[in-house]
């Protein structure tokens, strides 16, 4: 196994958002892929998010250009990436179909790739780019002989081997063991944290939850929300927050909040733990220090339940 390449610095990018999706609808026949989409991204790495069918895959062909919308406009880097095949220099695509060939190598497989973008020094640039998904660029192997986390690496090393600005990854982690899983997850962080803008797609929500804050999620071929899942919790007024109270009296303490308005609903798990939810979780966090004063109640210790990715996510698919 090869030690971790450094990777090279991208192309500058515009100012400002680097993918504008606007309004974009697809129809494959009589399904609707996607409904009147909108939404931009900057650099950064962006978590694409949703269950089977939501029109994740449709949404990021479109992206890449492999497929026009049928309504609507899409801009990458200020082009129309259907139209305008210069842009194809500066992008990088892992699909999630298994696309290789299996005769050939990884470095060949790689090396191809590095050609077709017109790379100047393909090799070189095929070591760099198998190094940096710590594969060896000297296996003489083919690909039929990988398992399916070394040919989703291979797809990450021919995705990047060109030094693309934008990079779009359809479900890379699928197939990964979990020290690759990390590898990958730090990967693409550092990528983003170069200025490239990186569009994820994932379904595993508690690795998705190490790229970032910042998410797209659709559901039924519709955007259900993007941004910041924390502050995208914090705005689901209609959704009670659930926390957890540990503190010397949790029964004592339970009927103060009750009786005071801050709470719309309680379980007592022990004589120390409730879980209490509220609508009003600014207010919430300053009755409950002034209820549990006023019983002579020692806090010991205020837990959120709910405002973690999964319960977001869950939240938005199921509405």
């Amino acid at each position: 196994m090869t030690a971790p390449v450094a990777v090279a610095s991208p192309p500058a990018a515009p100012v400002g958002a680097t993918i504008a999706v606007d309004r974009v609808s697809k129809w494959l026949g009589p399904v609707v892929a996607l409904s009147d989409v909108s939404f931009s991204i900057g650099p950064g790495v962006t978590a694409l998010l949703g269950p089977n069918g939501a029109g994740k895959s449709t949404l990021l062909r479109i992206l890449c250009g492999l497929t026009s919308p049928s309504q609507g406009s899409v801009r990458v880097l200020g082009a129309n990436p259907r139209t305008d095949l210069g842009l194809r220099r500066h992008l990088g695509l892992v699909a999630q179909q298994e696309a290789l060939f299996e005769q050939l190598r990884a470095f060949d497989i790689v090396a191809l790739s590095a050609g077709l973008h017109e790379v100047a020094d393909r090799d070189v640039a095929a070591r760099g780019a198998l190094g940096l998904v710590d594969l060896d660029p000297d296996d003489a192997r083919p690909v039929r002989t990988y398992s399916k986390g070394m040919r989703q690496r291979v797809k990450v090393a021919a995705a990047m081997v060109h030094n693309p600005t934008v990079v779009v990854l359809d479900e890379p982690l699928e197939g990964l063991d979990p020290r690759q899983r990390l590898r990958m997850i730090e990967l693409f962080v550092q990528l983003g944290a170069q200025g490239r803008t990186v569009l994820v797609s994932s379904h595993v929500l508690d690795e998705v939850e190490r790229f970032g804050s910042q998410v797209l999620v659709l559901a039924k071929g519709r955007l259900a929300a993007s941004g910041d899942f924390r502050e995208i919790r914090d705005l689901m007024d209609e959704r009670p927050h659930r926390l957890r109270l540990r503190s010397s009296d949790a029964r004592r303490l339970a009927a103060a909040l009750m009786a005071g308005g801050s709470v719309v609903g309680t379980h007592l798990e022990s004589a120390e733990s409730v879980l209490v939810d509220t609508t009003t979780v600014g207010a919430f966090r300053r009755a409950v220090a002034r209820a549990a004063a006023a019983e002579g109640v020692r806090l010991l210790e205020v837990t959120p339940l709910d405002d973690d990715l999964d319960s977001v996510f869950r939240y938005l698919v199921g509405r």
